[in-house]
């Protein structure tokens, strides 16, 4: 009988899983526009924005801790967002086409953007601060895993700004356990793993639907219905046909200047949230949301690598009680496609709709600093369950069946994701 109710309980925690998909995602960010930052917005880790972890059933202890985290935050990645926006507002402002708001951004811009472009991609201190609380709360939340004399083995990209944030995670984790024996590697053939689809070319793998074209409305297309593009730029430009010279044309633009809105409140005073407003805001991340769902439709695939890493160190691990934790620090197109990849609260789900896209993928769970840990127990008969822990939330596997709450066993989810890696075999490098 109690295997039944158990059953029954996880048939109706799968149900509400799969209702909850269809709450209105823009009314949420409506009510929370730190939300409408996106990818761009820095990882949110006061107390009110941490979940609540469940008790490991009756038995179980953590014992080891399989770790993927984006670099904190920084500038602007690419110094283009800073050079475009100057290069447009300068031409309008000499050509005498810039509006009265348009001359105000245009004045608080020029003083604003210098240092920033000096420093773009750069890891900024609230990054560096994010990774030291961040491994503050796994260590508070499982000191198990890390007392006594064990190790942790810590890869990255070769990125300043993911070296840095690996640096402060693992000093932090050592200020907390000192006999930690932890070893930091940046190397390019260390990409393979951090980053598997930027891995230097000789050792760069391809999976079978990888490199598919996405079936599914365009981006531009998406965008020119969510946006009204000419009243938007009609706020800084009394004339908007100089614009289509400049590179992806008015909607790239509007791009980048949300790039830079979203982005600046992880180094600046928000001093140009007043230039856009909260239902264009609105507007553009749904857009925004979109391309990243676009890119992760078919990319997942590229992160197999890193998913065949997760089990193999873990493989080791529970033959290894010494190891505490493999830690790989990265990038945001890894992490949103490995989420997609393993279907973390069925953000994997295909959709044939663009605007029922917000309901299962947000890109507002991809902030600076993003967080997913594979949290291992066992219990005295060396059984072997783990949950997985996003952004501080306990994340559900609906592919599997749960041993209680969001705990599954192992070996179940090893034979899931065989399956997953048999379905998309290793193919040749497109590049030979």
């Amino acid at each position: 009988m109690k295997k039944l109710i158990t059953a029954a309980a996880a048939a109706l925690v799968s149900l509400g899983t799969l209702q909850a998909q269809t709450y209105d995602v823009l009314d949420q960010v409506r009510n929370d526009p730190r939300k409408s930052w996106a990818m761009e917005g820095p990882h949110r880790l006061e107390a009110s924005d941490i979940g609540v972890m469940s008790k490991a059933p009756k038995g179980y202890k953590p014992f080891y801790i399989s770790h993927y985290g984006r670099h904190g935050s920084r500038t602007c990645w690419s110094a283009d967002v800073y050079k475009t926006i100057h290069q447009l507002f300068t031409e309008a402002n000499e050509k005498g086409l810039l509006t009265p708001t348009g001359e105000e951004f245009y004045k608080l811009y020029e003083d604003f953007y210098l240092i920033p472009l000096i420093n773009a991609g750069d890891l900024v201190p609230l990054g560096y601060e994010q990774h030291k609380t961040i491994a503050q709360w796994t260590y508070d939340h499982f000191p198990e895993v890390f007392k006594g004399n064990k190790k942790v083995r810590a890869v990255v990209t070769t990125s300043q700004r993911s070296i840095v944030s690996m640096a402060s995670f693992c000093v932090s984790l050592k200020g907390n356990s000192p006999k930690l024996d932890i070893y930091q590697e940046s190397s390019h053939t260390g990409m393979t793993v951090a980053a598997p689809t930027s891995a230097p070319k000789q050792l760069r793998r391809y999976f079978k639907g990888q490199l598919d074209t996405v079936k599914a409305e365009s981006w531009e297309s998406f965008a020119r219905r969510k946006i009204d593009v000419d009243r938007f730029l009609g706020t800084f430009f009394t004339n908007l046909d100089f614009i289509d010279k400049y590179d992806g044309g008015k909607t790239w633009i509007i791009d980048d200047i949300y790039s830079l809105i979203a982005g600046h409140h992880n180094y600046s005073e928000p001093i140009f949230d007043k230039f856009i407003s909260p239902d264009d805001m609105l507007a553009i991340w749904e857009v925004s949301n979109y391309y990243s769902y676009l890119c992760d439709q078919t990319q997942r695939w590229g992160n197999i690598p890193l998913l065949e890493d997760v089990i193999s160190k873990a493989e080791a691990a529970i033959a290894d009680p010494t190891m505490a934790a493999n830690l790989r620090f990265g990038h945001d197109y890894v992490a949103e496609a490995f989420l997609c990849l393993i279907n973390a609260n069925n953000c994997g789900k295909t959709l044939e709709r663009a605007d029922d896209v917000k309901y299962w993928f947000q890109s507002y769970n991809i902030p600076m600093a993003t967080t997913i840990l594979f949290v291992f127990y066992n219990n005295k008969k060396g059984d072997v369950i783990f949950k997985v822990i996003w952004n501080e939330h306990e994340a559900t596997l609906p592919q599997l069946p749960p041993v209680e709450g969001c705990y599954y066993r192992w070996s179940d989810f090893k034979a899931w994701a065989q399956r997953l890696i048999a379905e998309h075999p290793e193919i040749d490098n497109p590049e030979d």
